[in-house]
């Protein structure tokens, strides 16, 4: 359990330092990366909060009672959800588009809470009503969907993989067979990897960085997920990993919420088209995902349900 828990902060470190980020499909890994926030990097942009914001959302109504939301996220994938251990700062695609929405429902940064919460729990936090609303490449999915709300997608991603720099056997999903691949349990990526026409040997593990940790020490041959999520972590170990950049399904990635709170969702839905269309979007990108290789592209349309 020490070993375990050493290598997730041995790879947060690492993010922490990152040292290379590509700036073509499939190339993270092969430059000086720019990590969000450095004076080199696109500048975030700055959300107005709203004011007067009234909603006939009961998920709402608790936040202003309790005076905070309470947002779920990822903590351990450089580039999209973040958190600094030492400063308990978190930074991200996903963790902008959330204080983006907690503006325009009237909520200042101080008055939320962030709550990780691991893949194979995200449902139970969002039912239960552990969080408010979740951000944290969240797959939409009709499974999923029989379970929570979904707004958006605000962004679609693709499994890939992620493997050593030196790997040249692995040049796609087709290449897998007797292969070790890890990800993590309940995510959407592992259920693809395990279909019998690839053959490959799945290792499941808890966190993301887990697994990565066992890529880099040569335990397993690949790590899939998301393609966003992989090219985070190929930045973070420059010159050791790399995508190998041919997605093999389709992520599109939505804010979860309580399932029956369709006020709320509507809101969110709003609030996305509306930065999306004043460029508010597209600026948080370039300042945080974009860092990692991922060149941009607009999001897909709203699917409102």
């Amino acid at each position: 359990m020490k070993l375990r828990k050493t290598a997730a902060v041995a790879v947060a470190v690492l993010a922490l330092t990152a040292t290379a980020c590509g700036g073509k499909e499939g190339s993270a890994g092969d430059k000086p990366a720019v990590k969000p926030g450095d004076s080199s990097a696109p500048q975030l942009p700055k959300y107005i909060v709203a004011t007067d914001v009234s909603l006939d959302s009961p998920t709402f109504k608790k936040a202003k009672e309790r005076g905070k939301l309470v947002i779920g996220s990822k903590a351990d994938q450089p580039y999209l959800g973040f958190e600094d251990q030492a400063t308990k700062e978190r930074s991200g695609f996903d963790v902008e588009i959330a204080k983006m929405i907690a503006a325009e429902l009237g909520f200042t940064e101080d008055k939320i809470e962030w709550k990780t919460v691991d893949s194979k729990l995200r449902e139970t936090a969002i039912s239960t009503g552990q969080v408010d609303y979740y951000v944290g490449t969240y797959t939409i999915n009709d499974k999923r969907k029989a379970q929570v709300g979904f707004a958006g997608p605000y962004y679609k991603a693709g499994a890939d993989l992620l493997v050593r720099k030196d790997e040249t056997a692995i040049t796609g999903p087709d290449t897998l067979k007797g292969k070790k691949v890890c990800s993590i349990t309940g995510s959407t990526p592992l259920q693809e990897i395990k279909k019998p026409e690839y053959g490959a040997q799945t290792t499941e593990l808890a966190k993301y960085s887990d697994c990565v940790q066992q890529l880099l020490t040569k335990q397993v041959d690949a790590v899939t997920t998301d393609d966003s999520i992989l090219k985070g972590y190929a930045a973070a170990n420059a010159g050791k990993l790399k995508v190998v950049g041919k997605p093999f399904t389709e992520e599109p990635y939505g804010i979860g919420m309580n399932k029956d709170d369709k006020v709320l969702r509507t809101k969110i839905n709003d609030t996305l088209e509306k930065y999306v269309k004043d460029g508010t979007y597209k600026k948080i990108y370039e300042a945080t995902l974009g860092l990692s290789g991922s060149a941009y592209v607009a999001p897909p349309a709203i699917n409102r349900y």
